[in-house]
This record gives C-alpha cells, sequence and structure tokens, in this order.
C-alpha cells in the first residue's frame, strides 16, 4: 500500500506557551494542544482551568494524557529534520526546518481513512468526530477502541486544530494526485471510446453495436436508426473490445448467464453445448455476483481494519513495553545506587573499625614504652649508687654506706605483658551485618518502588448510595462511610447490601489496571477490596473469591485476614493507617498495600477477571462504641 506525503514545517509543532516544539503534547477538552509541562504550569501559576490561546474556560481540570499523534510527529520532527527542502511555493511551507510525514500517521483507526473533523479523546488516541461518536453509540461503555480505557462519563468531543489542519492537507493532495492520474489517463488513452468510422480526427463515440462489433458516433450511428436492418441489431452505450462481448461460436451478443458452467452464453448456446443447463439473465447474474463481491470487500476491509488495529495495539503494546523498561531500569538503577551506597558505607565503617583499633594498639604500646621507660630510668639510678657502692675497698666504710642504698624502685612483672591488637572475625562480622542490613534496604527500596509503580494507575472512586446498606451512612462527598446502630428508612433496589454493611464504589472497570487507597485510622474492623459487579447482594453473604469478592479484612483490632476461601491469616509488622488497593484486571491479580510502610499486605493472583469490578467497602458494625470511625477515601494525584 502507498501513501500519500506532506512536507511539514516547525511553525505548527511548536507549543504556544514556550515556543519550542512540543514535549509529551497534549491536547485539552477546546481541541488546543500545548507541553504537557507548559500547560501544567500555566495552570498552576494562574489557579484557573484556561486555554490560553481561545480563553476557554472548563470547570474541573482537564486530564492530560499525551496525544499519540502529536507525540510521534514531534519525535520524528527532532529526531529527522530536513534542512531546506526543495519543495514548490504551492505548498506553502517557506520555513527553515521541516520535516516528511506520511499519510499513514493521519488514518483513523476506525474508518481506515485520513481524519475527517478529529478529536482527541482523555486517552490521547485521535479519531474521526464522526466515527468515535458511532462506536460509542453502539457500545454500552465510552472505550477507546485502542487502548481500551473505559470513560466514566461521555468526553465532550471538539477537533483537534492541528490534526485537522494536516489532514485537509492529506486529503487535498490525494484529490491533486488522484486528478493528475485522470489527465494522465485521459491524455495516454484519448480519454472516451472513438468512432471506428470516422477518418482523421475520430470523434467522441455515442453507441457501440454488438452486430457489427463497431462503435459510432452521431453521424455514422444515424444509419442503425433509419435502415430497418440495422434497427435490428444490438446497440449499447460506448465500450471498449466489443469482440470480448460476443459468443465466437455463434457470432451472437452475450445475454445469458449459464450457472452450471459459470460463464456467459448467447441464445444459441442454449440450444446446443448448454442445453440441459440453469440460466439466468447477465443482468440478474451480475446482481448477484455485485452482492458477493460487496461481501467480499466487506469481509476484505473488515479484516484490513482489523490488522490495522491488530498493528496499533502492537505499537501501543511496544511503546508500553518501552515505557515499562525505561521505568524499571530507572527503578533498578536507584536501588543499586542505593545498595552500592550502602556497601561503599559498610567499607568505610570496616576500615574505620580496623583503623580505630589500631589507633587503639599504638596508643596501649606508647603507654607500654613510655613507663618502661620510667622503670629503666629509675632502674639506672640504683645501677649507679649500686656501682659506687661496689667499687668501695674499705670495709669499715662499705658497711656504713650500705643502708644508704635507695631501696629498689616499684616495677610491673612484664612477663604476661603483650601488645596484639586481633582482627579475626572484624570483616566476618562486617559480612553478616552488612548482608542484614542490604536485606532489609532491598526489602524496603522493592516495596517502596512496587508502591509508586502501582500508585501512578490512581483512579477517583467515589461510593455509590444506591448500593449502601441501611446500617450505613456517607458524607456528602461520597469519600467517606461509616456504620450506624439504627437501620435507615431508604428504599431498597436490587443493587443495595441488606444485611451485610457495604457499599460499592460507582467506579467499574473492565480492563487495565486501578488503584485507590483508603484511611482505616482508629478502626478495629473492616472489610475493603474489589467485588465482582454481579455479586448477591441480599441476606448473609460470605466473601471470598467463589462468591464474586477479593477482600481482606481486619477484626478485633488485630486479626488481619485475606478472605481466600479458606481465610489466610495476616502476620503484619504494623497496623496500616492506610490501605492500598490495586488491580491488574488482564493479569488476574489483586494486591493490598500499608501506603505507609509501603508493605505488601496480600496478593489475589491467577484469576481470570470476565465481569466488571467496582472498589468494595464495609466499615463493619459498631460494637459498644468502638470502631466508629468512617472508611475515607483519599485523594491522590491522578495520572
Amino acid at each position: 500500500m502507498s501513501f500519500n506525503y506532506c512536507v511539514l514545517s516547525e511553525e505548527p509543532l511548536l507549543c504556544s506557551i514556550c515556543l519550542d516544539v512540543f514535549t509529551h503534547p497534549v491536547t485539552i477538552p477546546c481541541g488546543h494542544n500545548f507541553c504537557k509541562k507548559c500547560i501544567t504550569r500555566n495552570w498552576d501559576l494562574k489557579g484557573k482551568y484556561e486555554c490560553p490561546l481561545c480563553k476557554d474556560m472548563f470547570i474541573r481540570r482537564p486530564v492530560l494524557r499525551v496525544n499519540s499523534v502529536l507525540s510521534e510527529i514531534a519525535d520524528q520532527f527532532r529526531q529527522s529534520p530536513l534542512k531546506k527542502p526543495d519543495i514548490s511555493s504551492e505548498q506553502q511551507y517557506m520555513f527553515s526546518t521541516y520535516s516528511l510525514l506520511s499519510e499513514e500517521q493521519f488514518l483513523c483507526s476506525i474508518c481506515l481513512d485520513v481524519f475527517t473533523h478529529p478529536v482527541t479523546i482523555p486517552c490521547g488516541h485521535n479519531f474521526c468526530k464522526k466515527c468515535i461518536t458511532q462506536h460509542w453509540d453502539v457500545n454500552v461503555q465510552c472505550q477507546c477502541p485502542m487502548c481500551k480505557d473505559v470513560f466514566d462519563r461521555r468526553p465532550e468531543l471538539r477537533v483537534n486544530t492541528f490534526i485537522s489542519e494536516m489532514a485537509a492537507q492529506f486529503r487535498q493532495s490525494a484529490v491533486n494526485k488522484a486528478s493528475s492520474c485522470s489527465v494522465q489517463k485521459y491524455a495516454n488513452s484519448g480519454g472516451d471510446v472513438l468512432c471506428d468510422v470516422c477518418t482523421g480526427t475520430k470523434l467522441k463515440a455515442l453507441k457501440s453495436c454488438l452486430t457489427c462489433l463497431a462503435s459510432y458516433c452521431e453521424t455514422h450511428l444515424e444509419p442503425h436508426h433509419r435502415i430497418p436492418g440495422l434497427k435490428r441489431h444490438t446497440v449499447i452505450d460506448p465500450v471498449e473490445n466489443l469482440e470480448e462481448r460476443m459468443c465466437k461460436k455463434h457470432d451472437r451478443p452475450f445475454e445469458l448467464y449459464c450457472k452450471t458452467d459459470q460463464m456467459c452464453v448467447c441464445l444459441f448456446c442454449t440450444e446446443s453445448d448448454h442445453k440441459p443447463h440453469v440460466f439466468t439473465s447477465v443482468v440478474e447474474e451480475y446482481k448477484v455476483k455485485k452482492a458477493k463481491l460487496e461481501k467480499v470487500e466487506d469481509e476484505i476491509q473488515q479484516m484490513i481494519q482489523e490488522r490495522r488495529l491488530k498493528i496499533q495495539e502492537i505499537k501501543q503494546s511496544v511503546k508500553l513495553s518501552q515505557e515499562d523498561a525505561d521505568r524499571e531500569t530507572a527503578e533498578s538503577v536507584e536501588i543499586f545506587t542505593v545498595l552500592i551506597q550502602s556497601v561503599q558505607k559498610g567499607l568505610a565503617q570496616l576500615t574505620d573499625t580496623i583503623e580505630e583499633k589500631q589507633k587503639t594498639t599504638e596508643k596501649q604500646a606508647k603507654g607500654f614504652v613510655k613507663e618502661l621507660e620510667e622503670e629503666i630510668s629509675e632502674l639506672m639510678k640504683r645501677k649507679v649508687q649500686v656501682d659506687q657502692l661496689s667499687r668501695m675497698k674499705d670495709h669499715l666504710q662499705f658497711l656504713q654506706s650500705f643502708p644508704t642504698l635507695n631501696t629498689a624502685p616499684p616495677t610491673k612483672d612484664w612477663m604476661e605483658v603483650r601488645v596484639h591488637s586481633s582482627y579475626e572475625g572484624t570483616l566476618r562480622r562486617a559480612v553478616v551485618q552488612l548482608e542484614e542490613t542490604l536485606s532489609k534496604q532491598m526489602k524496603k527500596l522493592c516495596a517502596d518502588t512496587e508502591l509508586k509503580r502501582v500508585q501512578q494507575y490512581a483512579v477517583d472512586v467515589t461510593l455509590d448510595p444506591d448500593t449502601a446498606s441501611p446500617y450505613l451512612v456517607l458524607s456528602d462527598d461520597e469519600k467517606q462511610v461509616k456504620s450506624v446502630v439504627i437501620e435507615k428508612n431508604i428504599p431498597d433496589n436490587p443493587k443495595r447490601f441488606s444485611m451485610c454493611n457495604g457499599v460499592l464504589g460507582k467506579q467499574g472497570f473492565s480492563s487495565g489496571r486501578f488503584y485507590f487507597e483508603v484511611q482505616v485510622k482508629d478502626k478495629t474492623e473492616w472489610d475493603l477490596g474489589v467485588a465482582s459487579e454481579l455479586v448477591n447482594r441480599k441476606g448473609k453473604i460470605k466473601l471470598s473469591p467463589k462468591n464474586g469478592f477479593w477482600t481482606v479484612w481486619l477484626r478485633h483490632g488485630t486479626e488481619y485476614k485475606a478472605l481466600a476461601g479458606p481465610g489466610v491469616p495476616l502476620s503484619l509488622k504494623s497496623k496500616p493507617q492506610k490501605v492500598g488497593v490495586f488491580v491488574d484486571y488482564e493479569k488476574g491479580l489483586v494486591s493490598f498495600h500499608d501506603a505507609d510502610t509501603a508493605a505488601l499486605i496480600y496478593s489475589f493472583t491467577g484469576y481470570n477477571f470476565t465481569e466488571k469490578l467496582l472498589p468494595y467497602f464495609s466499615p463493619c458494625g459498631i460494637a459498644g462504641g468502638r470502631n466508629a470511625a468512617p472508611l475515607i477515601l483519599l485523594p491522590l494525584p491522578l495520572p
């Protein structure tokens, strides 16, 4: 398949805030495009959600998702711009930097044609306004046909200004190309069937005669209107290759179709070679074959569309895989950097310990040496006295002087004194301590990383009052729920829990990933998790995956259990104050996290979800004034 191409200048790709080529371009509800960082900063500074170009005001802060088409074009432009292309002034792009774009980048994945009134939906994908509107009209959910994101409310659709301009250029380019081809074909073939009788300049044929096997202009056709013999000829609109429309055996025009042999025949053929066969008129068989062809064409078109969508799905998967790989690499680098720092710190501490031991040894040795030197000094003095006395020859003087000899100075028994610093076991103890430290750090870092990973799928959840048990009270903003002792007088409905103190979230999910957090502070009992949309809500309910519930509970202030049917007792190091619930629909995973310590509480894995999942909450009953605190849905930064 060949595509048209268009040369694009840098100017349409400039963000009107930073005046640079788009980085992570997003489309806001009015249809204008900006860098995600630029428009976010603009709104943060102004404190109001207004388009800097058209001044449209938005009541709520729009969710910003990167526009896939714009992002791809901007990346392509930055990576391989064309410098000063040789293009005509008719292309209207006389700027300093250009990029060559393919028509394929501007095809709607629903109709497989160049965008008509292109709109950008909240997930960042683009479609013709009519196509996505019809798609949502025939489907129950407002879901993106490409990434399967589900929108709680039907998004307001505004034409994307940049993509609309580019699509218009490609449509005009296709028209010009088709016109050029038509002119060329006309020039090569003469454009029309020509009269076979005209000499010199041949005129356009008005009719073709299947009997004469010739085409005639108005002048040369006149005998067929006037001469009786020619009037009986079969005359049709002008066509080429008249011989192919005649039976070569009987020289008669093909007027019938033999269904038995699947071929065109003349009237004489029905009485000879094809006599016992089944026939129909050429026109009728044309209608039958045309209908079949249209069906085949529709099937082919459907196959093409499926494969185009598959290509988009694969490209999206590769993009998501690359994002996951980049994120995993960044997280791995962060974790290993911390671990390397810990090893370096451990080595430094070990070195310091050894050096400190050596310094202590040297200090001790220095003290011993000083003490020994002092003893030697005293002993030397005594030795001098002894020498003097020993040199006396006079017996009387020797005996008289002997008492004057000083008493021997006090000395230490140095035989058992040793200067020895043992380093045995120092390295082993340091390695063991380092191993324990690294193990704790790895667990903490991995838990922190995993919590950050799931928190990026945060969603805004509100409680559904139509499902709340009569023993529950919801706050006005539908973000808090607590139990009451006296049953409320409210109308029953099929969605409401009758006996179980439960309530569901309004938002349901049938694909993708989502995460929400609940404050459970000051509570002694609670149930949290997700439930299938079709769970039983009347009478006593056993919470288990078999019954459509994936939950964790707290009882008696300290007893935690995962209700996996049978229940799994949980031993937690600390009492969670905030619990995060994460669901990966496609992987069949429901995990619970301590949002403060990042510790994993429990994971349900290996389930095959087939129904919509809804957040489930139960503050449980009030016992003697205890457990009166509400469960509170916490606000989270949305992606």
